[in-house]
This record gives C-alpha cells, structure tokens and sequence, in this order.
C-alpha cells in the first residue's frame, strides 16, 4: 500500500476500534451487573430485576465515559509529550554534548528532511535498561519520539536508525492518531481494574494488619470486586490492543527495512532485544500497559493472544530467514559475558556518517505524478542519500542555530529578510518593532554572515529543523512570531514563492501543534465536491512555475486532466500569486486521502507537464503537499 492507501485502511482501522470498544463496554456492564445480581440474590431483595440493574448499569458507562473522555481530553491538550513524560521521558536538549544524543538527534533529523516529516520532538525514557521506542502525537506536526536508554547504549548507529525508521513508519502511516485515542478509549475499560488496585492499596496500607473494623473491611471488598470486574475491562482491552497492533507493527518493520535499503540495522536491533537479559521491557508496568501497543518491542513481556507484536524471533526471521535459535542462544552466551556497546560498535565498524554520492543540489529533475505520489510518505535511499547532503552542505553553525532557544527565532526571521537592498531597512526596521534589540541585532547579523548565501535548497530544510525549538515558546510568543512573519512576508506588493512556502509551513507546522487534537481530523470530502477550490489550486500553481502565459495555460491543462476529463475548463490567470490559495485549504485538506492522492497528482503534472522540475517548483510541492498532510521528499522521483 502506498501512503495515501495507508490513510484510508487507517479510517477502516477507527471504525473497528469504535465496534471493539462497544463490545468491551458491553462485557463490563454485563460483568458490573452479574454481580449486582449474585450480591441483591444473597440479600434477599425482591425487588424487580430492571430496577435492580439500572443503576449500576448508567454508573458503569458513566465511569468508563467519564474517564475516557477526561483521558482523551489531556491527551489532545499534550500530545506525544504527555505520552512521553507519563513514562518518565526527559526531553533531550538542544545543546546536548553527550554523544550519544548528538548520534540519536543526527539519525532523526537525517530521517525527518529523508520523509519530508517536520523534525519531532525526542524524548529519552532514562529509567529504562532495555531496547524500546515509540512515536506518540496526533500528527506529525507535534510528533514525538522517545527512546530507552538501554537503545542509545546497546544499539550501533544502523540499528538505532532501523528503530527510527521503523517509529517513522507508524508517523506517517497515520498509526499515531490512532495510537493515542486508543490511550484514551482504552483507559475507560480499564479504569474499573485500576479503582480496585487503589482501593486494595490503600486498604492494606491503613489497615494496620487489623481486619476488626467493618469500614475497611467493606472497602477490601469492594476493591476485590472492583479489580474482578475490571479484569474483564483489562482482557478485553488487551485483545483490542493485540490485535489494532500485532499486523501494524509487522507493516511497521517492512517500511523501516523500505526506508533505509537494508534490513541488517533492524534486525541487529530485534536481536539485541532478543539475546539480552533487559529485552524491551519498561519499567513503569502501569504506564506501559496504556502505551504497549505504541511501543516497538513488546513492553509487557505478553505473548499468546495478549502479545501486541509478532513474536520477536519471527521478526527477525522475517528480514533474515536463515537466523534461528542456535545462532540466538549463542549471542545470549556471548552478550552475558559482554553486553553489545553500541557506540563502540559504531568505532569498530568504522560508521561515521560518509555521505553517499548525489546529486548537484541544482540540478532539475524529471518526474511523473505518479512515481511522485507512490513517494509521499515513502522515502528511499535516494532520499536518505539526499538527506545526507542536504545536511553535509547546510553550515553546523546554522544547524546548532536551529537547536538554540535563544537563536532559533533571530534564525528563521533571518530567512525572511530577503536579499532585495531597497527592502532589507525596512524589514530590519519591522523586525526591531515585534523583537528585543538583542534578537533584531542578532536577526541582522545572521541574515549578513551566514544565511544572504545560503543555497536555495537549503533554506526550508533548515527552517524545518528550527520549528521544534521554536514550538518550546509559551503560545503567546509564537503567535507574535507568527504575525512578525506574516508581517515581514507582506511587507511589500509581492510574496514570493519561498515566502509564500515558509509562512505556510509556519502556519501548518508549528501552530497547529499549539492544538494538536484540533488538527488530526481525517476528511470525507470527495474530488467532485471541491471542484472550484482545485481549479484555483490548479491555476496558482500552473502559474507559479510557467513563463508565459500560453505555458500556464498547458501547465493548467495537464493538471485537469487527471481529474476533469470531458468538461472545458480554460485558463484563467490568479488575480493574487498565493494570498487566495488560504481560503480553499480547509476543503481540500478535508478530502479524503485516496481523493488527496489525486490532486497531489494533478499538481505534479501541471508543475512538471515539461518533464522538468526545479527547486522553486519542488519547494512549492511540498509545501502544498505539507498543507495537505502528506508529507514528500526533499528529491523527486525521476522518470524512469
């Protein structure tokens, strides 16, 4: 499946999980009233058996209810981070010298300019010995992932790569969304089970080692009833969670091997977790049992019917069929003696990140909507090839800019001052108005010293791995960043395309992860109920890369075909570069995703119908591509 196929069995996957949770609601009700029963029989009560089971039946749904709804309510308010702390996670900081953070930072943001996915934020749960690893938010915009400690000291460079891929998988298959309201549903069914635990805790703790007071013995009671019933909510959660997980995480493992062209990296991983004592086990068993679905090795240690991954050495089978159990019990022999050093594997392999051969950043490409739209969301080692050099060519001086607090927003401003020499006063002077003289100053020099020279290929990328520090602001200042951006954007007649690409990229990428939950609705619309907003698309875009007017018009032309056949529709140019694409967003980003496919399509073959695609013309595909959420690599697929 390509990714906008991955999108729509996603929905399919919701509407399952509403029927399984139905059914889990339904087996604890009947469970909640089976013994109210057996408990008013004992007692003698007559009274009828609706008006004995009503209430303890809208009690019941009235918990589960209650608290999946608050579960869901503070996770849409914290996304991934609320996850990752939850489990102990500590964010890892931008200035880091540790290395081994440096290595795991390096691999991610090889990885997320190789997708096209924003730059997540990284998480390092500290409390953990054992290889594990998740990817937690509602879309990739406020995606996190998180790593055990055990990962960064156990796994070399290529196996820790092979994890992040295979957590970059579920990003952008759209396994996240349905992660985390799964979280929250499934807390519901469960809450019954933790009441139990609570009640039983406390009751053992202030009983004194007394079982004369009848208070605390009602309270032991009704704790014991409480972890029964729950217990029902506990197995049906697990199966739910068995089987919404168990064939992702094998599609997850198959991307992981699709994005990185060798599967030695994450089958060295799967073997770590295999051949060592720790394996991939959390240590927090409360919070793991919420997440365990999300995770990348089996946290809980299940198997069976409640196991949330396929077993560990079938895994590995699959990505290299000839391993077995001797050559796995041999590396348990050899890993007790001494455990794998990852980093010092790294040395001894001689993996220092060589670039492998692309490309000049210039050149133009040759593509066809079709091998584009198989890209989205399905890097491949060209992309990672081309992730490489965007990152050996892009300044470290720049790079560290991007991962500052107190630089990042002189930084991004700095990209937007542009090089026309009767603007730049101006817009230095508007950037004086919206910042402090210390950030203006610093805004200027960046702008003269490292960033008026920069290569054109290399500015959205950079701006790409500046938004994740830019969303630590308090929501109050990025929403006046926000506006000194759209300030600077507009600050004469013409937006050009690299402003017009930032300023929307800014909007899409790090606003809507002020309210992640907000933003991760999955649309319905259909290409026939969008028409008007998609030959407006058509005509920006045919516009934005033609020469002449009869060029836009065979741009339009190439574009409609995929989409209106039969009816003529001619050409007319936009009144307004870019400024009218805002208002036709929401509805196209409202189509559903095979719908999607189609208009990514359309824009392909109106920005490419001469075969040639520049760096202008990709920029711009990919940010409309980032609007609609689906994210394309930094290099287009060539015609073959």
């Amino acid at each position: 499946m390509n990714f906008f196929e991955h999108q729509a069995a996603a929905r399919s996957r919701s509407r399952r999980l509403i029927f399984l949770f139905v059914l889990a609601v339904l087996g604890v009700v009947f469970a909640v009233d089976a013994c109210v029963l057996l408990l008013t029989a004992r007692s003698g009560d007559g009274a009828s058996l609706a008006a004995t089971l009503v209430w303890p039946t809208l009690l019941t749904l009235a918990v589960i209810g209650l608290a999946s709804l608050y579960k869901v309510t503070a996770l849409k308010s914290g996304g991934g981070e609320e996850v990752a702390r939850g489990l102990g996670g500590v964010p890892v900081a931008e200035n880091t010298a540790d290395p081994k953070l440096m290595r795991l930072r390096n691999v991610v943001e090889e990885m997320s300019i190789a997708s096209g996915v924003p730059m997540p934020k990284l998480y390092v749960l500290e409390e953990d010995a054992g290889i594990n690893a998740f990817a937690a938010g509602y879309s990739p915009a406020d995606a996190v992932v998180a790593v055990t400690r055990g990962a960064l000291d156990r796994l070399n460079r290529d196996e820790l790569q092979g994890v992040i891929a295979h957590e970059f998988s579920h990003v952008l298959n759209g396994d996240m969304r349905i992660n985390i309201r799964l979280i929250g549903v499934l807390f519901g069914i469960m809450v019954i089970s933790l009441i139990g635990r609570k009640v039983l805790f406390h009751g053992a703790s202030f009983s004194g080692g007394s079982r004369r007071s009848n208070g605390m013995g009602m309270a032991l009671v009704i704790g014991i009833a409480a972890l029964v019933i729950g217990s029902v909510g506990m197995f049906f959660a697990r199966m739910i969670k068995a089987g919404v997980s168990r064939q992702r995480e094998a599609l997850a493992d198959a991307s992981a091997v699709q994005f990185t062209r060798q599967t030695q990296g994450l089958a060295g991983a799967l073997k770590k977790i295999a051949g060592l004592d720790a394996g991939s086990t959390l240590a927090r068993k409360a919070e793991a049992e919420e997440v365990s679905h999300m995770l990348f090795g089996n946290g809980l240690g299940f198997s069976g019917l409640f196991a949330t991954h396929p077993p560990i050495l079938e895994r590995i089978k699959t990505l290299e069929p000839s391993f077995g159990t001797a050559q796995l019990d041999g590396l348990k022999q050899q890993w007790r003696q001494r455990p794998p050093n990852g980093m010092e594997e790294d040395r001894q392999l001689g993996i220092a990140g060589s670039v492998p051969a692309a490309r000049d950043l210039s050149s133009p490409v040759d593509v066809l909507p079709a091998s584009v739209s198989g890209q989205v969301g399905h890097p491949g080692l060209d992309d990672y090839a081309r992730a490489d050099v965007i990152l050996a060519e892009m300044p470290e001086v720049l790079r560290e800019l991007a991962r500052d607090r107190e630089q990042v927003r002189p930084l991004l401003a700095s990209l937007l001052l542009g090089n026309e020499e009767d603007q730049l006063e101006a817009r230095h002077a508007l950037v004086a108005h919206y910042m402090d003289e210390a950030d203006a100053e610093s805004t200027w020099r960046i702008h003269t010293q490292l960033v008026a020279d920069l290569h054109p290929a290399l500015r959205l990328p950079l701006a790409m791995l500046a938004f994740p520090t830019l969303r630590q602001f308090p929501r109050p200042d990025i929403e006046n960043f926000i506006e000194m951006a759209d300030a600077l954007i507009h600050a004469d007649a013409r937006v050009t395309l690299f402003e017009y690409c930032l300023g929307i990229l800014l909007q899409k990428q790090v606003r809507e992860a002020l309210d992640p939950g907000n933003h991760a609705q999955m649309g319905r619309l259909k290409t026939q109920g969008v028409k008007d907003e998609f030959i407006t698309l058509l005509r920006v875009v045919a516009h934005a890369g033609a020469r002449d007017q009869q060029e836009a018009q065979r741009a339009f032309q190439a574009g409609l075909a995929n989409v209106v056949q039969r009816e003529v529709i001619e050409y007319v140019p936009p009144a307004d570069d870019y400024a009218q694409l805002d208002s036709i967003w929401p509805r196209l980003d409202a189509l559903d995703p095979l719908a999607k496919q189609v208009v990514v399509e359309s824009m392909t073959a109106a920005i490419g119908f001469d075969g040639r695609v520049t760096i202008a013309e990709a920029e711009l595909l990919r940010t409309l591509c980032a609007v609609l959420h689906c994210p394309l690599p930094p290099m287009l697929n060539r015609q073959p």
